[in-house]
């Protein structure tokens, strides 16, 4: 939000080179949701996620503390990933990443990359309810605010860990970053959403 376009063209093209000019990258444009692209387009098309069985294209997302998390098959022959933020995570897009891998969760292995810890992601009541409503287990990611009364500070990891869990998925790492925390990455919350996007990148060779 508020970079240059030329930079950004510039970044996007570098990042093409870097994956493979002759490999398109599918950019996907963000909702907030739950869908699950399963097929290279050119038109951007709305899904907050991505799979590809062959080497085709690239998945990407972009995310400024909201989680990527990335997909494969125990085999490497199938691989996504997925924009992750509460919304997202909420609506399913886990679950639906998942499903649209197309084999059993104990074949699925996950890596969750670079979010908002829970130090700095102070959320409302709205948004534990939203969890916590549906799976009371999700409580345990929400510890109450010591800066506003009724508020909660969220963890995006514990939840999608929780998430994850509860679909059979077994083998989940990463978790470990802050994006509000470390300047090295883009953080919407911590630059007043004046800030970049990264681009998290999976294919298969």
């Amino acid at each position: 939000m508020g970079d240059n376009p030329n930079h950004v063209a510039l970044c996007r093209r570098l990042l093409t080179d870097e994956v493979d000019r002759d490999r398109p990258l599918l950019w996907l444009n963000q909702v907030h949701g739950a869908r699950v692209q399963a097929s290279y387009s050119e038109a951007m098309p709305d899904a907050d996620a991505a799979v590809a069985f062959d080497s085709s294209y690239a998945c990407v997302v972009l995310t400024a503390d909201c989680l990527p998390v990335f997909f494969c098959n125990r085999q490497g022959t199938r691989v996504g990933v997925a924009h992750a933020g509460w919304r997202g995570l909420a609506g399913g897009v886990l679950e639906a990443s998942v499903a649209a891998l197309g084999v059993p969760p104990e074949e699925v292995m996950a890596w969750l990359g670079p979010a908002i810890s829970n130090a700095q992601f102070e959320v409302g009541p709205e948004v534990q309810q939203a969890f916590s409503g549906v799976h009371p287990e999700a409580e345990a990611a929400f510890d109450p605010s010591p800066y506003r009364l009724g508020h909660f500070m969220g963890d995006l990891y514990k939840l999608a860990r929780l998430r994850l869990e509860r679909l059979g998925v077994s083998h989940v790492s990463g978790g470990h970053f802050c994006t509000a925390c470390e300047s090295r990455f883009y953080s919407y919350r911590r630059d007043d959403g004046r800030t970049g996007r990264m681009a998290s990148v999976i294919w298969l060779r």
